[in-house]
Order: C-alpha cells, then structure tokens, then sequence
C-alpha cells in the first residue's frame, strides 16, 4: 500500500437531533445547570446605577458594558476567556464591551466548577450558548414591548435591538433592567446561532488574564494578602503514612518571628482518613514567611514511619520482575486465543516498558490563605476542585459546608495535583488554631515530596504479525499497585486500550503490588503512560513486520467502524470512532512531509504515533537528531487533532495543543520520582527537570473539524508525543526505548 492509495474518510455522521443534544446535555450536568442559571437573580428593585443581573452569568450596565461570569477554575487553560465567549457570541455583544469576573463557589447557582479531564468544553458547550441565548432573547422580548412590536421583527446586534420595520433601535444597557423583570422565556423557543453566524467563537482571543501576568499584578494564590495575616509553614513525615511522635515544639515557638507552633494530629483532623485529607504533623506560624521557614530547620520530630518505610523503586521493579514470571492475578479482557496465534504467527515481538511515578511540578506551590472567625472560614485557594475542597474542609473542621467560603484564585500550573484539596484542609486547621488570617505557602521542596503522584507501571508484552505483515495476537501483562488491596488513583487500565477490538487475538493481565504512595491524576492520566507503550510498541510490530509505521496503524484501524467505549453501553462522545483516528493520521503524515523521511541526516529520524485521549484524536510525528554523545535535539513537532466540529478560541486551543506536547517531552527526557527507604529521593527543579526554553522544538498545530459536538483540549495533545519521540529515536539510532526517562547515556554512537 502506497500514500497515494491513502485517502481521508468520511467518519460516520454522528446523530446531532434534538434528542441528542439533550441527552449530551444531561450527561455533562447541563440541564441542572440550566435550570439553575437561569434563573433570573434580579427581582429586587435595583439602585439606578447598578447592572442589571440577566441571570446567574450576565450583568449589562446602563452604559452597555456586560460582565460574564466565568464559572470554573482558571489554571492556565485559558477557560475564564473560553467559556464567556459561549455566552458573548450566543448574546451577542461585542467582546470589547465584555468584562470578565470569576464566580465564587456555588454549584446549586453555576452548575459543576472545576477544571480536570478536559471536561469544561462539553459539559459546557450547549449549556452556556444557552445561558446567551436566553439573555439575548428577554431583550428582544423587553424591546418587543416597549415598542408594542411583535418579537419576530426585532433582531440584534452587537448589543443593540433593532426594529427594521420602524427603524428603531434600544441598546441593551437601555433594556438590561426590564429585561431582567421579565419572566424566563419557553426553552423550546430559545434558537441557538448557527455556526456560520459566530461573531466570537471560533475567533482568537488573548487571555483575558494576559495584561496582569505580564506586568506582574497579583493574581495567583500565592500573591494574597489581607490585613493583619500571618504565615504559615507546615512539616509532615517525609515517609508516607507516618505519624508522629514527638517535636521540640517549645524551642520553635522561642525562636524569633514565631508566633506560635502545635502539633496537628490527623486522628482528630481527619477522622474518616480522607484520602487527601490532613495528616500528621507540625505548624509553624510567624510573622513573615521567611522567618517561619527559617525556624522550620530547628525542628526535631521523632517520626514512627509506619509500614511504607520500606517502599523504593529498586524493590518496586524487581517485585514486578516476579509478578510477570507467572500468570496475571486477573484479566481485563480476552479476545480469541493469543497463545495459540502467536505460535502461528511470522514474527513474533518480546518487550518489557515501564515508566516511572511524575510529579505535577506546577511552576505556583500549593498554597492557600484562610481566615477562620465566628465558626465560619473563608479561604483563597488555587484549587482545581473547590467543591470536594468546600466539603474536605468543613469535615475537617467539624462545621457545615455553608459554613466555608472558598474563593478561586488563579493557579500558577495544576496538571491534576490541584484536584486534591489536602493544602486547603492544613490552611483551615491552622486558621482556626490561630484566629487570625493565615497563608499556608509549601516550598518546592514539600511540592515535591508530598505530592499525589502519577503512578509507575510495568507492562510485559508479546505481540505477533502474520506473513503478510497484518497484527495477528498481542498480550500484555501489567504490573501496577494497589492500595488497601484496591487499585490506586489513576494507575489503572482500561480494557479497551488500543489496540482492542482490532487485533484478532488479544489479551490484557493485570497484577499489582500492595504500596504506600499517593497517586492522582496527571494531565492525560492513564494516557499519559499508557499511550507510551502502546505506541511504542505498535511501532516495534510494525517494524517486525516490514510495514511503514503510519501505513501498519491504517491497517490496524481497518475499515471506519465505531467501537463501544468501556462502559459497554453506546456512547456518540466517548466510543472510539477509527475513521476519526484515520484522518487525523493521515493528516499528520501530510503535513510532516512524513513520505521523505528516509532523506534525514545521519541519526536524525521521524516518528510517529497515534491516540485516543479524553475525546480527543490525536496523531503527531516528532523530528528528532541524536549526537554521538547521546545527547537529544529536539527538531520538530507535527501536532494533528481532531476535537470536533467547532475551535472556540484557536489562539487558546493552540496554547493548549502546544504545551501538552511540550509538557509530554519535558517528562520523556528528564523526569522521575524515586523512592528510597519511603522517601522521595527529588527535591527541585534540578533533578526532576522540566522542559528548558532552549530546548523546545517548533511545534506546528493543526485541527480537523468533523461534524462532531466540541470536546476538550488540555488533555489528549499530551499522550502521543511521548512514544513519537521514542520511535524517532529508533529511527535516528536502531535502539529502541522501553524505559522512561529517555537515559541519553545509551545512546551514544
């Protein structure tokens, strides 16, 4: 097969009716959203001046300007530009008139606030189109009776009523308070723009937030201040689970600065044992940061470092070592007989991976200020999930929910680690203790070291190609861990992982090892690893087979067909559409001028490689030049994906599509938590090395843009930069990566 003969195919036309937009919008949350937000939030009498609330998002002043609130947390995402340009296009105003506030915590009136799984776009999408929408059309509506006009003769733009009959016309600052009097129209006769009529969406934005980082303005959590605030330091056992035994508590509390130290015991803070909930350890409270950190060295705790101790990567991989010797402990899926095609097939491929556990490593520590006073407490957190942080903290403390205010601030990074709420239980636990406004700052060192780690994995894999180069059989024995005999945050694997449901023959085995770590989520969780072997090793079968590696993964993906997702129940969002993956493949191939890759210099090669991740289609080919002494350039990205059908804000979707593949290299090529005696062996940015200015390639982006619902972005760029490096490496060099970080020691010429 040639790349002349490969054409991109039309994926099947997914059922856009009515139907399905309200069974997407009831899935996402949408229409408890709805109900909630539009509610008009203005029937009181309002002071001439104020702006008038159209509903939970919308105010528009007498002057014309409209402020939108921006619901979910802004982590760098660029969703507080995002998601108000839904309600600005649908409204229909000019984006110049728009002033952005972000909302304060309060589901019951915003529906679900968070950021995480690339979820904002299509929980979001049609309900906040909706919100504008609706505004819009209590507009025309006001206007309609202030000119004893039928409704269907007005139309608007940029802010203004229009009554072409008459030749009238009411800006929407001059309607904005009647409009807000006026009962919520009939959702059946609220029509959404047609896309073609997008004014907004689909145009390039700046972050709203851009001015204030670049002239320094606080912004983020770690710039609060309030009158009267101390600081706040906090030590916990550097072996995870551990608890403490004693302190020197009265020397701290001696030392200069110091206004108070304690003992925090998680049996009375956490009693449920929350998962990210506080735990054992000492608080250091002083005038000034600095001064409390300082005193924080005269510590002397005695730990019990409980039953992890012992935990360390070395041990980790020879247990896995062991585990793979046998039989899986269960199997996840099971697709023919693999055994037996595997004694039959041509070419038969053996290969171990593993990768390693990742911090976050968001440039902001974990922070948070709080204030706690009359049984209520108020905190200023960068918190990617401030609902699960609103009820961690009101358990921890003993009081009701309403009882907890949580404002959002910017976060300086999150990638997931700010899904967990633990530093907002410590800010509380400390506020209270001391009775006055309070700000919890980590250093580098506590953010990596106490951090809820994307977890390691081993994966034991055996793979077949039949004689004419086709995939016959794959098995794959994964080694993972386990906590309280269950499997841990995010270090599972789904039955369906790729490539399932196209090779005849196939098996997935699971085992795990009984560990102390806490893991979470990372951007493109599970993915992000996962996408690595896979990949990688679909490029060992393709090579194994004589086939071109992109033309070996058409071949797999076959005929266009749609595969159910692993719930095993339909899903037009979340099953796996191969047309879809193919296009995107192809396109990359295109645009990487992939057909000359054989004319690169000497140790300079291309690879490529494919993924499914968070709705999201992606292919990407890496150009990558290995010196004689080992050492990677990187040359060149190719980034090819397919979101569906509408880029709300290209600027921001490129950010985003280039920071995930710059974000994946940095990982490849230079980090790795290791555990020794429990403990984390990093501490900063000189082991654990995040991709350098220097070092970042160019990083072409393109989007296809099928007629398929929007979905999200800061997740699926990530997975296949991973293993295109790798296979690029192969092809600079002949040797084949298997273990990550990239060790540039064994690659020398």
């Amino acid at each position: 097969m040639t790349f002349s003969s490969l054409k991109p195919v039309a994926p099947n036309e997914p059922d856009l009716s009515r139907r399905l937009f309200l069974k997407l919008g009831a899935a996402a949350g949408g229409g408890l959203m709805l109900e909630a937000t539009l509610t008009p939030i203005a029937r009181a009498a309002h002071a001439e001046s104020a702006p008038a609330a159209i509903n939970a998002f919308i105010r528009i002043a007498e002057d014309g300007a409209v402020t939108i609130m921006s619901k979910n947390p802004e982590i760098g995402q660029g969703i507080k530009t995002m998601l108000p340009m839904l309600i600005a296009d649908e409204l229909d105003v000019e984006w110049t008139a728009v002033r952005i506030e972000q909302a304060p915590l309060d589901e019951a009136k915003f529906g679900r606030q968070h950021a995480g799984g690339s979820t904002a776009t299509p929980e979001n999408y049609f309900p906040l189109r909706k919100v504008g929408a609706t505004a819009r059309h209590m507009m025309i509506e006001a206007a309609a009776r202030e000119w004893v006009a039928p409704a269907g003769e007005c139309s608007t733009k940029a802010g203004v009523v229009h009554h072409a009959k008459s030749g009238r016309s009411l800006t929407y600052g001059a309607l904005a308070a009647k409009a807000a009097a006026l009962p919520l129209p009939d959702p059946a006769t609220v029509r959404l723009k047609d896309p073609k009529d997008f004014t907004i969406i689909g145009t390039s934005i700046h972050g709203v937030e851009n001015p204030k980082i670049v002239t320094g303005q606080p912004l983020f959590g770690i710039d609060v201040t309030m009158p009267g605030m101390v600081y706040a330091v906090f030590e916990k056992c550097p072996v995870f689970g551990g608890k403490l035994k004693s302190a020197n508590i009265d020397a701290i509390k001696a030392l200069p600065g110091v206004i108070d130290a304690f003992i925090v015991r998680a049996s009375e803070a956490n009693p449920k044992g929350e998962p990210d909930g506080l735990v054992d350890g000492v608080a250091i409270v002083g005038k000034s940061w600095w001064m409390t950190n300082k005193a924080r060295k005269s510590l002397a705790i005695e730990w019990d470092e409980g039953p992890f101790a012992q935990n360390s990567s070395a041990g980790f991989a020879t247990q896995a070592e062991k585990l793979a010797a046998g039989a899986p402990a269960t199997v996840l899926r099971k697709d023919g007989d693999p055994d037996a095609a595997l004694k039959d097939a041509a070419h038969v491929v053996e290969a171990a991976y593993s990768y390693p556990f990742l911090s976050h490593i968001g440039l902001e520590p974990q922070n948070c200020t709080a204030h706690y006073e009359n049984g209520k407490i108020a905190l200023w957190a960068p918190t990617q999930n401030p609902g699960p942080g609103q009820k961690l903290v009101a358990t921890t403390l003993g009081i009701t929910e309403k009882n907890v205010a949580v404002h959002m601030t910017r976060g300086g990074g999150g990638f997931g680690r700010r899904l967990q709420s633990d530093f907002m239980a410590e800010a509380a636990w400390i506020a209270r203790q001391v009775g006055k406004p309070v700000k919890l700052l980590w250093t580098r060192e506590d953010d990596m070291r106490h951090d809820f780690y994307r977890p390691a994995g081993f994966h034991f894999l055996k793979g077949g190609v039949d004689a004419k180069g086709a995939l016959l059989a794959l098995k794959d024995h994964f080694v993972t861990f386990s906590k309280g005999g269950k499997i841990a945050n995010s270090a599972n694997m789904e039955p369906v992982e790729f490539p399932a449901g196209l090779a005849p023959h196939l098996e997935f085995g699971q085992s795990m090892i009984e560990f102390g770590v806490p893991t979470g989520p990372m951007r493109a969780p599970r993915s992000n690893a996962l996408g690595f072997v896979f990949q990688s090793f679909t490029d060992e079968l393709a090579h194994a087979a004589g086939k071109d590696p992109i033309e070996f993964r058409l071949a797999v993906l076959g005929e266009p067909r749609i595969l159910v997702n692993a719930t095993g129940k339909p899903d037009p969002l979340r099953d796996f559409n191969t047309a879809r993956m193919r296009n995107v493949l192809l396109k990359v191939a295109e645009v990487s001028n992939w057909k000359d890759r054989t004319s690169l210099p000497a140790r300079t090669g291309k690879g490529v490689a494919m993924y499914y991740s968070h709705l999201g289609y992606f292919a990407e080919v890496v150009q990558a030049t290995v010196k004689p002494s080992g050492e990677i350039k990187l040359d060149h990205v190719w980034v090819v994906g397919d979101i569906g059908s509408q880029i709300i804000n290209p600027t921001g979707a490129i950010n985003q599509a280039q920071g995930a593949a710059l974000d994946g290299l940095g990982a490849a090529l230079g980090q790795a938590i290791t555990l020794e005696k429990g403990r984390v062996q990093q501490a900063s940015f000189d082991s654990v090395k995040p991709l350098r200015m220097d070092q970042a390639p160019p990083v072409e982006v393109f989007f296809l843009t099928p007629d398929y619902p929007p979905t999200g972005l800061g997740e699926p760029a990530l997975p296949p930069v991973i293993p295109a490096l790798c296979n690029a490496i192969f092809a600079a060099t002949g040797q084949r990566v298997r273990s990550l970080p990239i060790n540039q020691n064994t690659l020398k010429a």
